[in-house]
């Protein structure tokens, strides 16, 4: 029994000393001995139109996905990505590798410039978000089948019952207490909100198919999720809100012949949704990046020498495994922070008049 940390300390010695000896390899087989670490982390957090696994030596071990592309010139065309991945080109197409549409499928038209065909593709983006809600629709259809198996007053158990209190807690503690008495009809949106940023960012940090995508990452997924609440606030908003908005309880000066806060309440209606849309994107993104630098470090130290790069090893492991477990709680935080600002602003949106006759008394006292 005492050997057996030593023994413990030996395998993870060891295991750190293949990690340097494979970090050694890898390096070695990249041009130059070198790694370009800003290709990598921006090679995960972009999309792309296949889902690369691995590398087996010099083959490219990939999930090809279909590119659907129309082109003014020849019209509709359906391929998978095998066919363009990796420099090739297919009937005209090719991913352009530098310049305007980096990355992206493009043709040269008559007079040999790079154009964009209407791109209808299944990139890896999109198919993580198909995939996610599909999962997302599976789990919750089978916690509803549970409560349709059994009885109202049954207590459920396990995982029906830990998504049961994740549900009770965000519309009791967040929707109820934040929008107010008619909670209840954006209780379907403000959940579906929750579950989809909760699930999409922990699938993200699975690092095999599915997971692995980067899709809270992107700003055009954050922005239509921002784009629904802003629908939400504007169109569900009472004639109070749109009072505050554009005739705000303010002296006349203010109001007239200059509409100076007007134009403020306008831009204030415009920047919620901003901020919920950088919000996630930026600290999603972050938390992406942050875990790839912690890795490329292993094969950056290599040329440093074998204590530096055991060392470093060492140290990124142990710090990748730290924002591993923290990007797990972010991936909570980050879901919860947007439902609740988005309840928050849905609530602002729809102020009592007896609340907004209360403020103005305090405020002549």
């Amino acid at each position: 029994m005492k050997n057996r940390p030593g023994k413990s300390k030996l395998r993870w010695i060891w295991a750190m000393a293949v990690l340097a000896v494979s970090a050694h390899a890898f390096a070695a087989e990249t041009e130059g001995g070198e790694i370009d670490s800003k290709a990598i982390i921006f090679e995960h957090l972009q999309d792309s139109y296949w889902w690369h696994v691995t590398t087996v030596g010099d083959r490219h071990i990939s999930i090809y996905l279909p590119v659907i592309v129309y082109s003014q010139n020849s019209g509709l065309h359906v391929f998978t990505s095998s066919h363009i991945a990796h420099g090739r080109t297919h009937e005209g197409f090719y991913i352009a590798g530098h310049g305007r549409y980096e990355n992206k499928v493009v043709e040269r038209n008559a007079a040999g410039e790079e154009v964009r065909p209407l791109d209808l593709s299944l990139t890896k983006t999109a198919f993580a978000l198909v995939f996610n809600s599909i999962l997302m629709l599976a789990l919750f259809l089978s916690v509803a089948g549970w409560y349709g198996r059994h009885p109202r007053h049954a207590v459920p158990g396990g995982f029906v019952g830990a998504v049961e209190m994740l549900v009770m807690n965000i519309e009791e503690d967040v929707i109820r207490k934040s929008i107010g008495k008619d909670y209840a009809r954006y209780s379907p949106y403000l959940l579906t909100a929750f579950f989809f940023i909760l699930i999409n960012n922990l699938m993200g940090l699975l690092p095999v198919f599915p997971g692995g995508a980067n899709t809270t990452g992107n700003i055009a997924v954050t922005l239509v999720l921002a784009m629904c609440t802003m629908i939400a606030i504007n169109l569900f908003g009472n004639r109070e809100y749109w009072k505050e908005v554009f005739w705000p309880d303010v002296p006349m000066w203010m109001k007239a012949p200059a509409p100076l806060m007007p134009l403020i309440e306008i831009v204030g209606v415009l920047s919620k949704p901003f901020a919920l849309m950088i919000r996630l994107f930026a600290n999603m993104t972050a938390g992406h990046a942050i875990i790839l630098a912690l890795m490329t470090l292993i094969f950056i130290t290599v040329k440093m020498g074998a204590a530096m790069n055991v060392g470093m090893t060492c140290l990124s492991v142990v710090m990748a495994v730290f924002m591993n477990c923290l990007e797990l709680l972010v991936a909570y935080i980050q879901a919860y922070v947007f439902t609740i600002l988005s309840a928050v602003f849905i609530g602002l949106s729809r102020p009592e008049a007896h609340v907004k006759k209360e403020r103005i008394k305090l405020h002549q006292k």
